[in-house]
């Protein structure tokens, strides 16, 4: 069975979302190894409409240029969305809306998947994923600087039900970035 990862960037001051004023200044050599080596050990993304928009618009832009870009272009991708009924982008899925339809189809997808399945950001699908045990584990990728630009609705720390953590253990760079790595106490074992 697979197991869901979510990799979140993050500042000190919790943002999770204006990345292009901070995230590039910390992505050292090592950075680059250990997201390469994260989605080496995967065998689907998972996302919502948002980031796959977003990525879908970037990286098939970048293909035949690193290995990272590469995988990135032909590894499944599962988008939870109600709205996203054509994907064009290569070996993408649709997987209902954010409601017990799309809990049953994440669970399928974990069922049949043997390695990771790999969630970038914190949002709403994350949220659905915690609520119903499927996440299992969490990756703050933590930057050392703080940002001052996030508006509330782009921090990690908003409007969501608790959720308790078991600490795995940490990967520090030499930059100061840090991983931090998380095991949901609801996780589904």
């Amino acid at each position: 069975m697979g197991r869901i990862v979510n990799a979140t960037f993050m500042t000190l001051d919790g943002d999770i979302t204006n990345m292009a004023a901070w995230h590039w200044d910390y992505f050292s050599e090592e950075a680059t190894a250990a997201a390469q080596a994260q989605l080496d050990r995967s065998d689907a993304l998972i996302m919502g409409r948002k980031t796959y928009d977003g990525f879908s618009a970037a990286w098939p832009q970048r293909s035949g240029t690193d290995l990272f870009a590469d995988r990135m272009n032909s590894i499944d991708k599962y988008v939870v969305s109600s709205s996203l009924t054509d994907p064009q982008w290569t070996n993408s899925h649709v997987l209902g809306g954010a409601d017990g339809d799309a809990v049953a189809a994440v669970r399928e997808v974990k069922e049949r998947t043997d390695r990771d399945i790999l969630q970038y950001g914190f949002g709403d699908v994350t949220r659905l994923l915690l609520a119903n045990g499927l996440l299992d584990e969490l990756r703050v990728w933590l930057h050392p600087v703080i940002s001052g630009a996030a508006k509330p609705d782009e921090l990690i720390y908003r409007d969501t039900a608790r959720a308790n953590f078991t600490f795995n253990g940490s990967e520090v760079f030499g930059n100061g970035m840090v991983i931090l790595s998380y095991t949901p106490a609801n996780a589904a074992q």
